[in-house]
């Protein structure tokens, strides 16, 4: 079945409202017979297209129920017969019974009820979306006019101004005149143009979404020409209090513009509402209401731009409370009259909203007794001039109607003098003014002076300018306006005042002033007008300024002109005195030439200068170290030396005294000189200790620089004007001398000698040095004596082997060639001196037969081996040096190792007979 899905049930599951048109489903027609269940009492609850419903979830927590379920928080809805829900809802709430029984349903919210007329167009603001959430799409969209529902085909039958497949995008040729302007999500607005008179009637949105199908409905209201706008009247309007006016038309359309103006001239502010809530157009007009506007209308024009013309309009007349307006009329019309007439005035009121209900007068602000909307005055004197209003009062306020200016003439009143200023000066201008009250005003005037006629003065006033003593007197005038002349009520007496004539000041001092004396000075004067009360002098340093005479304690030399004020009224100065104090030369002061650095050798002047000296007789002396130097004006130096340097004064007297210069310094700059170098300690130091050299010198400015030097000129390379020796070393020893140099040039000291002592660590090692040497010394001419000895032993050995009838033999070194020791030949043999320069030697001497013992020593040996006593005549002696058995000749060691010293024996060579058993030759065996 169409709009059913299969199972459902027909009974009541849903119960929905919409505030701007009605949207329900398939079979709504079927369901006419059920009552309609009303939740809260009423299915219209809002104006946004919410409803309200309940389904087996009890989505708004059971507030509503279906019949027959659970009992839930609230109370149980009120169920009403058909045909009271007819008689309170109107044949269209029938199609929203469906509403209360389907589970299915989408949300529509557009206009309930559209308006246009006819050639117009409709926009129709529509919006929609499921109940069942995102996610739905529309497939069709078609518009019914005049639609009904056919319960047999179980479709709806209708003109069909409008369908569109929103998938396939087809849609029927009508869409000339109506076209979709929304999307198959959330929008369905809708534009029909042109509108059609006989479009009116019931306008059905048949939409379908996959199995749901839905209709949506909204009247539509077509006249033939345009409605009349709709004015609203928010609040009273009172008078100067601003309102807003609104012009409402609910209708409004993007393709036909039309325009909402208003009679009044204000503030105009046009709106369109285009919304699913509201479709119009509105007009706010601001004004200030005035009592003009009470009783007026106010119209809002319905204007059609692109036609021109007025389409439709509304009036409404404005009421506007407002305070009475009202004006004065008075008789004579001019309010001029002559004292002792009649003057009659009315209070008329012209406009008052709410009515008015009291009437005062009152005259120059003043409240008058009198009452009423008229005031008669009669016989009017000349004090009932002035200004008359009168003030009328109603519920919204009070409020005075415009100035009536009264003027009551009459002849002129007693005249009288007034002068001005009121002090007159003499020198300045004096007006003199003639007093009298007339209406109208006085004309003409007569001036007189001492009783007598001024000729040419007929005016109000009468000028004197620059005023004498002989213009004082009496004066007086008469005035007369056009009701004749008046009279003479009192004169004026014009007394000129003048200050103090002939003011002087005299110096009462009979002699000279010095300075620091006491001076008294008197002030004078010839006349004055009035008498004088007061005195004033210009002298800072005197006690009483007030007094006639004026002593000056202790003047001072620059006292300057005193002068002197005698006051009355006004005040007069004397002539300036010069008190003439007599004092010393002032503002001694040296200027030197040139006034830039001095150098030595320059040529330089000073000059002695004073600013002033009373009297002017001065002489000049100068000064040096507090000892004078010269007399003059002028101290010169052809050259300047150092030496000129010092504190120079200059002083300058006269008869009164005598005046110092501050002291000057003078300085001459020169290059260094008198160098010299200072040693600490300053009679020598000991090795180890500390030495400062300082280079002492005489320069300015002050050396900048030093460079130190040995005795050796060599640069040692350091530049302040202390050279710190720590420690002393012996090879610090010897001369110093520095140069010094500042930017006028350099010098140099002549060589010091710095005295270095041993420290007796030093001596020590010394003393232990010549202990040593010495005892050197001493080995050494020891060894020599021994030396010395041997020499003369040997000699006398070789001159008793010379001289011995033995024989000699010598072992040859054999240094030329040496052969291996296998090789050598066991021979008898010893190194003969005459053949090397070397010492290894050994000599044989054979006795001459003597039985004697001899001994023979050798120098590196002290053994000795004595002759057999069974062989007296057969004793061998050796002398041996060491020598290296390799060396000699027919020589074989029998031990290498043995460097001791071997003595032989050897066979006797000489005259006697030798023994058979002895007859080889032994060898000698030589060692160390």
């Amino acid at each position: 079945m169409d709009g059913w899905k299969k199972g459902r049930s027909a009974s009541p599951t849903w119960c929905w409202a919409d505030g701007r048109g009605m949207a329900y489903p398939e079979k709504a027609h079927e369901l006419l017979e059920f009552p309609i269940l009303l939740c809260n009492q009423s299915l219209f609850s809002g104006d946004q297209g919410k409803g309200v419903g309940i389904g087996a979830q009890e989505e708004l927590s059971g507030r509503c129920q279906r019949p027959g379920g659970s009992k839930t928080n609230s109370s149980w809805p009120r169920l009403l017969p058909r045909h009271s829900t007819m008689h309170l809802l109107g044949p269209s709430l029938l199609l929203l019974e469906y509403l209360a029984f389907s589970d299915s349903a989408w949300n529509f919210r557009h206009p309930k009820t559209l308006y246009a007329w006819d050639g117009a167009c409709v926009w129709i603001p529509c919006t929609y979306s499921s109940v069942k959430g995102g996610g739905h799409t529309l497939d069709n969209l078609t518009v019914y006019h005049n639609f009904t529902y056919d319960k047999k085909t179980k479709h709806y039958n209708g003109t069909i101004l409008y369908n569109k497949s929103l998938k396939t995008k087809e849609s029927t040729p009508s869409q000339e005149r109506v076209q979709f302007l929304g999307n198959n999500r959330n929008n369905c607005t809708l534009l029909i143009n042109p509108v059609k008179v006989n479009d009116s009637g019931l306008l059905g949105l048949r939409v379908t979404s996959g199995t749901d199908k839905w209709m949506a409905s909204l009247n539509l209201s077509i006249s033939e020409s345009a409605p009349q706008p709709h004015i609203e009247l928010h609040q009273e309007i009172r008078e100067d209090q601003e309102v807003t006016v609104t012009c409402s038309l609910n209708f409004a359309c993007r393709d036909y513009q039309v325009h909402l103006q208003w009679s009044l001239e204000g503030s105009v502010t046009t709106s369109t509402i285009l919304s699913p809530e509201r479709v119009a157009t509105q007009s706010h007009l601001s004004f200030q209401p005035k009592w003009t506007h009470d009783g007026k209308n106010l119209t809002c024009q319905l204007w059609d731009p692109m036609k021109q013309r007025i389409l439709s309009e509304k009036t409404v007349l404005l009421e506007v409370k407002h305070a009475p307006n009202l004006e004065i009329q008075v008789s004579p019309q001019e309010a001029i009259v002559t004292e002792g007439e009649s003057v009659t005035m009315r209070c008329q009121v012209i406009s008052s909203n709410p009515p008015h209900w009291s009437v005062s007068w009152f005259k120059d602000r003043t409240k008058l007794k009198e009452q009423g909307t008229t005031l008669v005055l009669p016989e009017v004197t000349r004090t009932m001039s002035g200004q008359y209003t009168c003030q009328v009062s109603n519920d919204v306020g009070s409020r005075q109607s415009d100035v009536v200016d009264l003027q009551v003439h009459y002849p002129p009143e007693p005249s009288w003098v007034q002068l001005s200023p009121s002090s007159i000066k003499e020198g300045v201008t004096v007006e003199l003014t003639c007093m009298s009250v007339a209406n109208p005003p006085p004309a003409n005037y007569t001036w007189y002076f001492n009783e007598q006629e001024i000729p040419g003065k007929n005016g109000r006033t009468f000028q004197i300018p620059q005023v004498l003593v002989k213009h004082a007197g009496r004066y007086s005038c008469l005035a007369e306006n056009s009701l004749g002349p008046g009279s003479v009520d009192r004169e004026a007496d014009l007394n000129v005042q003048y200050p103090p004539k002939g003011v002087t000041t005299v110096i009462q001092n009979p002699t000279p002033i010095r300075e620091g004396d006491s001076v008294t000075l008197s002030c004078t004067f010839n006349s004055s007008n009035p008498r004088v009360t007061r005195y004033n002098w210009n002298s800072p340093g005197s006690q009483d300024h007030t007094s006639q005479k004026l002593t000056i304690q202790k003047v001072t030399w620059d006292a300057q002109p005193v002068k002197c004020e005698a006051c009355n009224q006004w005040c007069s100065w004397s002539p300036s005195v010069n008190l003439n104090v007599l004092y010393a030369p002032r503002d001694v002061n040296i200027q030197i030439s040139p006034n830039t650095e001095i150098q030595s050798e320059k040529r330089v002047l000073l000059q002695c200068q004073y600013s002033s000296s009373r009297p002017a007789d001065v002489h000049f002396f100068w000064k040096k170290d507090g000892s004078l130097l010269k007399e003059g004006k002028t101290l010169t130096f052809g050259q300047i030396f150092p030496e000129d340097s010092g504190t120079y004064h200059c002083l300058v007297n006269n008869s009164i005294g005598q005046t110092s210069s501050k002291a000057y310094e003078l300085q001459v700059l020169y290059a260094p000189r008198r160098l010299r170098v200072s040693i600490s300690p300053k009679d020598g130091v000991v090795e180890g200790k500390t030495a400062v050299l300082t280079c002492e010198s005489d320069a300015n400015p002050p050396i900048s620089h030093y460079d130190w030097f040995d005795g050796k000129n060599q640069d040692l390379h350091y530049y302040g004007q202390m050279l710190r020796l720590e420690p002393v070393k012996l090879q610090h020893a010897g001369s110093y001398w520095c140069r010094g140099t500042n930017r006028l040039g350099q010098s140099q000291s002549p060589p010091t000698t710095l005295t270095v002592y041993y420290s007796a660590a030093t001596i020590s090692r010394r003393a232990a040095l010549g202990v040593g040497f010495c005892l050197a010394i001493f080995l050494l001419a020891i060894w020599g004596v021994k030396l010395q000895r041997s020499w003369k032993r040997i000699q006398r050995q070789q001159g008793l082997q010379e001289s011995s009838s033995g024989q000699s033999f010598f072992v040859r070194n054999l240094k030329a060639r040496r052969t291996p020791q296998a090789e050598r030949p066991a021979s008898l043999g010893c190194y003969n001196p005459v053949m090397e320069d070397a010492v290894s030697y050994a000599t044989l001497s054979f006795p001459l037969g003597e039985t004697d013992t001899r001994r023979l020593r050798d120098a590196g040996s002290s053994e000795m081996r004595e002759i057999p006593p069974s062989r007296d005549d057969r004793v061998t002696y050796a002398v041996v040096q060491n020598c290296q058995v390799a060396d000699y000749e027919n020589v074989t060691p029998e031990v290498l190792d043995d460097e001791g010293i071997h003595y032989s024996e050897l066979v006797h060579f000489g005259n006697g007979k030798r023994a058979l058993a002895q007859e080889g030759v032994e060898y000698v065996t030589l060692k160390h």
